[in-house]
């Protein structure tokens, strides 16, 4: 186990590049699967979930290649369709990600259940509920504990609404249609940045996808596809982690090659909390004097920050946005009707001195501001552990963030990246 060691109090100042988008990063490798021809991944993070990642679609007889600094060849000339490594597949939760590649490559697969973040009951109906709209079987083996996936006959195009706008499954939706036979209206779609990747991936191998960035997707089926290359766009949660990160220290960064085209929302958002920054080109600046108040909503009402689906406030945001909430003057409810346990780690900031009532499993009420003090904690999962690194910036004295292999999992030597700003945090074994 390992830990940082975080001395707060400090200013962030200076520039940083983000790294690639873990979220995308993961369906991408994914899609490798749907063609026998060689792809090439530039940008790609080296974080534990891809890693992971790569583990598992290695194991499937993938030849996966590190060509160059975050770059990654992936030829999937032929592909087993053996038992994958229960263990492997509960690190994560983006293992379910296989189910509509293999499906439409091979015709089957055994997957057990994945993994990932306890942040509440992720359901995999949506998936199940899509791969059989276009013509696959699925079976759930409760005494093996194993999925079995199979299209016997192939996969056939079809006009799907989803259930739910939920990320991965619309991901599995349009890998799978992607080599279907005929046409597949995908309705209800999630429409992330990393799902447009995902079509863009795909058409530049040869697929036939329209509507990118709507929640409606076209997905013409082709008989196979092809080799390519394909840059995997900045990590945006990354990207609001070191604005919070710069807002909550009182310093001022520039952000390269941001991505600030996905953040509109997020800029709103945050703006209600006080916060502002700057565009330039491809960079965002965080400039140092910050007013940090809450905008009250009209008739002096508390205001309310709610989570949706893309394009407006991400739920994995929430944590952030709520350390950023208790350096600002007002008071403020925040509602993450998605997850259940997301708001659980705010007893954490509590015990740092931050002033929040949590309502219920999915809403918490912040007044600020508040000093916060240093203290010893356990990092739950991948946001709210860097959530945590925030508040132990801005906190007077020293905090030691336990657990940090979760945020590893999303955060690429993110302890380096911020001792480049002037943040006094170290790691070490515990």
């Amino acid at each position: 186990m390992e830990r940082f060691i975080i001395h707060g109090g400090k200013p962030l100042n200076g520039e940083v590049i983000p790294s690639g988008n873990k979220n995308a990063a993961l369906p991408l490798l994914a899609a490798c699967l749907l063609t026998e021809e060689p792809v090439v991944l530039h940008n790609v993070p080296e974080i534990q979930d891809v890693l992971s990642m790569r583990k598992l679609i290695a194991s499937l007889g993938v030849e996966i290649t590190t060509i160059g600094d975050h770059t990654w060849r992936v030829h999937a000339k032929e592909v087993r369709t053996h038992d994958l490594n229960p263990e492997e597949c509960r690190r994560i939760r983006a293992s379910i990600l296989l189910a509509g590649p293999m499906t439409a490559r091979s015709g089957e697969l055994h997957l057990p259940p994945p993994g990932g973040d306890v942040i509440g009951r992720r359901r995999v109906d949506t998936h199940i509920l899509a791969l059989e709209a276009l013509g696959a079987e699925i079976e759930y083996d409760r005494a093996e504990r194993v999925f079995h996936f199979a299209a016997p006959t192939g996969l056939q195009g079809n006009d799907i609404l989803l259930d739910e706008a939920s990320v991965t499954a619309t991901e599995n939706a349009i890998m799978a249609a992607a080599t279907a036979r005929g046409t597949t209206i995908l309705r209800n779609a999630a429409s992330e940045p990393h799902v447009q990747e995902l079509c863009h991936l795909i058409n530049t191998l040869g697929g036939k996808i329209t509507n990118i960035g709507s929640n409606t997707l076209s997905i013409e089926g082709v008989a196979k596809l092809g080799s390519g290359e394909f840059t995997i766009g900045p990590d945006y949660l990354e990207v609001v982690s070191f604005i919070g990160a710069a807002v909550v220290t009182g310093g001022s960064i520039r952000i390269r090659n941001a991505g600030p085209r996905y953040l509109d929302m997020v800029r709103l958002v945050f703006r209600r909390l006080g916060v502002v920054w700057e565009v330039d080109g491809d960079d965002i600046l965080v400039p140092a004097e910050q007013i940090l108040e809450i905008e009250p909503d009209i008739g002096d009402a508390i205001p309310k920050i709610n989570v949706m689906p893309w394009p407006s406030f991400p739920t994995d945001l929430m944590s952030i946005a709520i350390v950023v909430a208790t350096q600002a003057r007002g008071t403020v409810l925040f509602h993450d009707w998605m997850y259940e346990g997301r708001m659980y780690f705010t007893d954490k900031l509590t015990g740092m001195g931050a002033q929040i009532v949590l309502c219920d499993p999915h809403r918490c009420i912040v007044q600020g501001p508040t000093q916060l003090i240093g203290e010893t904690v356990d990092s739950p999962d991948i946001r709210a552990g860097l959530a945590l690194v925030l508040a132990a910036l801005a906190a007077d004295g020293t905090s030691k963030i336990r657990n940090v292999g979760q945020i590893d999992r999303g955060y690429e030597r993110i302890e380096e990246k911020l001792r480049g700003l002037g943040a006094d945090i170290q790691r070490e074994s515990s």
